[in-house]
Formats: structure tokens, C-alpha cells, sequence
């Protein structure tokens, strides 16, 4: 049997690329080809961009109720495909069944709660500076949008990079991750059948290899309006410097270092299951995973024997043909690599491996807890994207905060204590766009994204105000009032 296909989809129509090229999709775990999906070409891209800059003359136009209806039709659609969703993350991505509700429950109930988004694209009026006149404010859309998703949450948060900008008008130019094009795919044909007009939303492949012209290509071309890209902060910069040369606006949700600090009257046992999950959960590959830990000296023995006994029970492997694995590979050998060549710089600099054995099968990488490490090491100053935590011990609150914010990333953070006074002292001082207290740092909330304060993590958020213009009609009065210069004629 042939791996599936995943082809394009411009101006509602599904299409292999313009010149007939395609590239393969590989297991991160074993390796093996798990699909193939369409090259985009040039000539690919610049329809895709055409077609949305048709299809957003009326959609700019379309009833809010359209929207919503078409937005919770789509999250029906994706409700149902949760076999096609498992089966594509844990082929793609070597996604477990503790991802799954991410990108499947969730991401159906994140579509139902941006459906509901219309209801916030309203405007003011007031009186006008002028006698009888009248101000007014709109929220409108902006144009087409290019959105450029990842592979590690491949439903979620390529939901939010098109949804959003959908609900708000806008058409849009889907680029999905060159590992995740089916997973995408399935997002994209929720749209579809759910009555989306065609040219809405465009979806386009890329092999790695042409992935930097293609999006250098899209990014230039004067119709996209606006951009928003997931991923890496190596990336987002040359991204940001593309938009840049064009001065497009960009929303830019990059890499996360997340500080968790543990103060000397917290629940130890409680904030170590917390720091151990969002630490592991998918491998450490989420930007709001726990990497950094620091804890005050007088609970600092106890947290490290609860951390040590939970991150040595915790298997990595593949859970889907060995029942005692937990966790799965990171997304391939090379990531594996750099994690541990992180580590092994840090222990030449003055760290100890508390546990982990430094070696990889493959893109499996087992679970690491060091110590001792300090900012100016490559492993507390970048992201690892692995199942890889640091830690470091404070013997003030005043230093830990400084510890934890002695960072470039600013996207989430956690602080655990009793005293709910200090609780919101410190999580006030934490540089993060979000803080938790008594609570793991992969946690989201509906009212408000998670996002960053600049630096490494990016800037920008996936909400209304992020999509839309606020732009303003002044109505004049019917009496027409005198005007400079021909009022003297």
C-alpha cells in the first residue's frame, strides 16, 4: 500500500504542485516514509496569493453570523476525524496519546471559542470635533495573511494561525510545516467542507529544501498584508528581517526557556509532578515547557529527590509498539543530538547529570535532569527542545526572580508557594507574558494567549485586535463649516 498524499489546496481546489514535485514524510521514531506531499512551486505560490487576494473582496464583507456558523460547522468536521488525527500526529510527529487531546479535543473547543470571537469585532462612535458631525471606529480586516505553522502542535496552533484571521475577515496563505502536512491538511479540509468560499484559505507544502525561497518569495509578495510564524526564534529573526525589508507587520510566537521557581514553603511534592509533565510532555518539544527550574536552598534537597525518582520512572521510546514507554523521539536525531551536546557543554563548564545516561537511539532521547547550571551556559541560555531540565539553587526570593529572568525567552512561567501574597509578588516580577502560580507552565488560558515580551520568545498575540484595523469615519455636518484659505475668497 502507498503512503497517502497530501496535496495543495488553492483557491478550493485540491492540486498536486504546478510542476509535479513532491517530497517524503518521514517517521521521527523509526524513520520510515509515513507519506508524500506536494512541492510547491513559484508558480504555486503566487496562485495561492492571487486567490486569496480575490476571495478577500467579499469575504472582508461576509455577515459575522457566516463566520461563526462556518467556524463550528469545521469544528463538527474535526470532531469526527479524531482516528485521522491520531493516526497523522503519531506518524508525522511521533505524538502519543497524551498529545492527542491537544490537537484534537482542544483544538475542536478552541474553534468554538473563536467562532464566538465575532461578537467582539464591534466599533465606537462619538461626537465629532465639529458641531453635528459624527466619529466613527471600526474593527476591519486587514488583507491577506500569510501564516506559517510548525510541526510539534500541528493541529492547535495552526488553527489559531488561520481561524483567527479568518473570523476577522481576512483570507489566508497556510505554509504548513514540512514534517506535518497532512496533520495540516485535515485543518484545512474542516474548512472546506464546512462551506468556506474558495480562495479564503490556501494551503501550501514545501520540501525543506526550497522552504526558504518559497517563504521568502510569499513574504515579498505585495499582496500579503501581515504575517505570523510559530516556530524557532533562529527562524523567526530571518522572518522578521524578510517582513522587514517590505515593513510588514509580523506576529512572531517563538521559542520559550520557562523558569518554574519553588519557594521554601511550597508544596514539594505537588510543584515536582507539575515541573516533571510540563517538562516531558511531548518530549520537552512545546515553547511552554518547563526547561528551567530554580528553588530556594532550604526545599532544594527535597525537590530534587522527588524530581529524581519521577524523571528516572518516566521511559522514552515508542509507545505505540512498547506499552512501558511514556514518552516518545524528539523530531528527529539531529535535535537529539544538539540536546545532548548542550548537556555535555554544561558539564565541562560545571553542571552534574543527575539523571540521564548522554546517549541517543536515534531521535529517542531518554529524560535529563541536570544540576549546577547557571546563566552563561548554552543549556539555561537556549531553548533545547527536548526532554532535557535545568536546575539551580537560590538562597534569597530576590535571587531566584533574578535567576529567573536572567533569560532572552519571556513566553510563560510558574511560581510555587503557600503565601498567596508572595505568590502574586513574585509572579508580578517574573519577566513572562504569563504567569502560573501553583501550576504547571504548558497551561492556557482562553481569555488572553499566551505570548511573549520581545527577545527570543517574539511578540504579538493570535487574538482579535492582533487581526484587525481599527480604522475611523468621520461624518461632517450637513451645515458646511467655513474652510481655511475659501472661506476668505
Amino acid at each position: 500500500m502507498s503512503p497517502p498524499f497530501t496535496p495543495l489546496y488553492i483557491d478550493g481546489e485540491w492540486r498536486p504542485a504546478s510542476t509535479g514535485a513532491t517530497f517524503d514524510v518521514r517517521n521521527p521514531t523509526s524513520g520510515s516514509i509515513t507519506g508524500t506531499a506536494a512541492a510547491a512551486s513559484s508558480e504555486d505560490c503566487a496562485a495561492a496569493v492571487q486567490a486569496a487576494a480575490r476571495a478577500f473582496k467579499t469575504w472582508e464583507h461576509s455577515h459575522l453570523s457566516v463566520r461563526r456558523d462556518i467556524l463550528l460547522k469545521a469544528s463538527d468536521f474535526l470532531l469526527a476525524k479524531g482516528d485521522e488525527i491520531r493516526a497523522a500526529l503519531r506518524e508525522e510527529t511521533a505524538g502519543t496519546d497524551d498529545w492527542l487531546w491537544v490537537n484534537y479535543e482542544w483544538s475542536v473547543d478552541q474553534m468554538r471559542d473563536i467562532a464566538s470571537a465575532t461578537m467582539r469585532l464591534r466599533g465606537e462612535t462619538a461626537p465629532s470635533i465639529i458641531p453635528g458631525g459624527q466619529a466613527i471606529t471600526q474593527r476591519r480586516a486587514i488583507g491577506p495573511i500569510l501564516s506559517i505553522v510548525p510541526w510539534n502542535a500541528p493541529m492547535i496552533l495552526s488553527l489559531r494561525a488561520v481561524a483567527v484571521p479568518i473570523v476577522c475577515g481576512n483570507t489566508v496563505v497556510l505554509k504548513t510545516s514540512e514534517i506535518s502536512p497532512r496533520m495540516q491538511a485535515i485543518l484545512v479540509e474542516a474548512f472546506a467542507k464546512a462551506g468556506l468560499p474558495a480562495g479564503v484559505l490556501n494551503c501550501l507544502s514545501t520540501s525543506k529544501e526550497d522552504a526558504a525561497a518559497r517563504t521568502t518569495e510569499l513574504i515579498a509578495n505585495p499582496i500579503i498584508r501581515k504575517v505570523n510564524f510559530t516556530g524557532s526564534d533562529v527562524t523567526g529573526r530571518l522572518i522578521a528581517i524578510e517582513a522587514a525589508k517590505h515593513l510588514k507587520p509580523c506576529v512572531l510566537e517563538l521559542g520559550g526557556k520557562a523558569p518554574v521557581v519553588v519557594l521554601d514553603d511550597a508544596d514539594v511534592p505537588r510543584a515536582a509532578r507539575a515541573i516533571t509533565s510540563s517538562a516531558l510532555l511531548h518530549s520537552g518539544q512545546i515553547c511552554m515547557s518547563t526547561e528551567r527550574v530554580i528553588v530556594q536552598r532550604a526545599v532544594a534537597d527535597l525537590l530534587l529527590r522527588h524530581l529524581r525518582d519521577l524523571f528516572s520512572r518516566i521511559k522514552a521510546g515508542d509507545p505505540h509498539v512498547d506499552p512501558s514507554a511514556h514518552i516518545g523521539a524528539v523530531f528527529n536525531q539531529g535535535s537529539a543530538e544538539n540536546a545532548i551536546n548542550m548537556i555535555n557543554d554544561a558539564v565541562k563548564e560545571g553542571a552534574k547529570v543527575l539523571v540521564g545516561d548522554l546517549k541517543r537511539e536515534g531521535a529517542i532521547l531518554q529524560p535529563h535532569l541536570v544540576v549546577d547550571a547557571k546563566p552563561g551556559m548554552r543549556i539555561w541560555d537556549k531553548e533545547t527542545f527536548a526532554p532535557v531540565v535545568v536546575l539551580a539553587v537560590a538562597d534569597s526570593v530576590d535571587e531566584a526572580i533574578d535567576l529567573a529572568n536572567a533569560s532572552d525567552y519571556s513566553l510563560i512561567s510558574a511560581v510555587w508557594t503557600k503565601n498567596v501574597h508572595k505568590a502574586f509578588d513574585v509572579a508580578a516580577r517574573l519577566r513572562a507574558g504569563t504567569s502560573n502560580i501553583n501550576g504547571p507552565t504548558v497551561h492556557v488560558e482562553p481569555m488572553r494567549e499566551n505570548g511573549g515580551l520581545g527577545g527570543s520568545t517574539g511578540y504579538g498575540l493570535f487574538m482579535i485586535d492582533d487581526w484587525t484595523q481599527l480604522r475611523m469615519i468621520v461624518l461632517h455636518p450637513e451645515q458646511e463649516t467655513p474652510y481655511p484659505v475659501t472661506a476668505k475668497l
